[in-house]
């Protein structure tokens, strides 16, 4: 009882905080400002992707209220991640901001520099998607997915072309979301006019597990760098695509159907566009981990010939995007040289940087600009 009353009066108590020290603001010229109120500690420091690589970490400032602080130089329109260390330990979150994403087991603080690419990833002014967590039957078994539909989809009558997102090693249906920004992404592009109205299909690759952690039956099971490259995934999509078909308002042909994904999701993409040629005539592979098919499973097999029967069947586009740091990046120039000796049609981004988040929102929303405009 005593445990119980402890846990509601330090909610309750909540109600009245006080605002604390301002964490995080960035200025007019994008210049990023770090505090973080530690009276004690003998030292502190800032880290983050907004560090140029090579940089680790860098100190902090401190002042006769016990607060330390951090200004950086004018940053580029952008996501950026960032923790602290205090007395030379890491990962510590800044408990006066709320904004945070996870990344397989890693939370993450986050802020965003806008006047450029940095507002497609927030929330604007325009018409709003919606965003559903569904249980789909697929390959006989309970999976959750992340539908995202469109502003106007529950008051219209119409029928959507769908776009397949699919989600890294480690990642499941909550990624592409929450780091990826898919839905503040999809929602700016066709607001804009960038973009044709779509309906995004966001599943969970991990066979092992039927949802994110803590959503399921299984319990609060800790993320890890989990995933399906042993055909199994690929032989339950075309459940997962009938199950959309079935219970949403989809134009059910190949021409309005569109099928990316990021690293081990690039590799589940080709392999299933490659297993289903007549789904799909759009086709993205982001960092794509290519050559990771586990030997002596049968759709990894005759690769050449199966590839050849996809285009065959007709690609409007099939758009193969990385970083030139990426470590996959050689495994990408050995596949594109695959296609161009079967005389196959494709198109490339390259960019810099490497196997990254901020590569992998970039590569979306040149995606979603070139999909469904026939």
């Amino acid at each position: 009882m005593l445990l119980a009353s402890s846990v509601f009066s330090s909610a309750q108590q909540n109600l009245w905080q006080g605002e604390g020290v301002r964490s995080l603001e960035v200025d007019a010229s994008g210049r990023a400002t770090f505090r973080l109120y530690a009276p004690d500690a003998k030292d502190v420091a800032v880290t983050g992707d907004f560090l140029q690589k090579g940089v680790g970490s860098v100190a902090m400032t401190r002042d006769d209220s016990g607060v330390w602080s951090y200004t950086t130089e004018s940053l580029a329109s952008e996501m950026y991640y960032y923790s602290f260390k205090v007395g030379g330990v890491g990962d510590i979150h800044d408990p006066e901001s709320i904004y945070m994403v996870r990344d397989v087991a890693r939370y993450m603080n986050y802020f965003i520099v806008g006047g450029g690419r940095g507002d497609l990833y927030m929330a604007q002014d325009v018409g709003h998607g919606s965003v559903a967590r569904v249980w789909a039957d697929v390959g006989g078994v309970s999976r959750r997915m992340v539908v995202y539909t469109p502003a106007g989809y529950e008051t219209s009558d119409r029928e959507y072309p769908v776009l397949y997102l699919l989600h890294g090693m480690g990642g499941d249906e909550e990624a592409w979301l929450a780091t990826g920004r898919a839905a503040e992404i999809m929602d700016n592009l066709i607001a804009t006019g960038r973009a044709e109205e779509m309906i995004v299909v966001m599943t969970n690759g991990c066979t092992r597990h039927v949802s994110a952690p803590g959503y399921s039956h299984e319990g609060m099971w800790r993320p890890y760098m989990s995933g399906s490259m042993d055909g199994s995934f690929e032989e339950m999509f075309e459940d997962v695509v009938n199950w959309v078909d079935g219970c949403y308002r989809t134009q059910k042909c190949a021409s309005r159907r569109a099928i990316a994904g990021l690293s081990m999701g690039g590799f589940h993409a080709m392999q299933i566009s490659k297993r289903y040629p007549t789904m799909f005539d759009y086709v993205g592979l982001f960092s794509a981990a290519i050559f990771r098919g586990e030997s002596g499973v049968a759709m990894y097999e005759d690769l050449e010939p199966k590839l050849k029967h996809q285009f065959d069947n007709g690609v409007e586009l099939y758009w193969i995007a990385i970083g030139r740091n990426d470590f996959l990046y050689e495994e990408n120039v050995k596949y594109r040289e695959l296609l161009d000796n079967l005389d196959i049609s494709y198109t490339y981004h390259e960019s810099d940087g490497g196997h990254e988040w901020r590569n992998w929102r970039c590569y979306l929303v040149e995606f979603a600009q070139k999909i469904f405009k026939k």
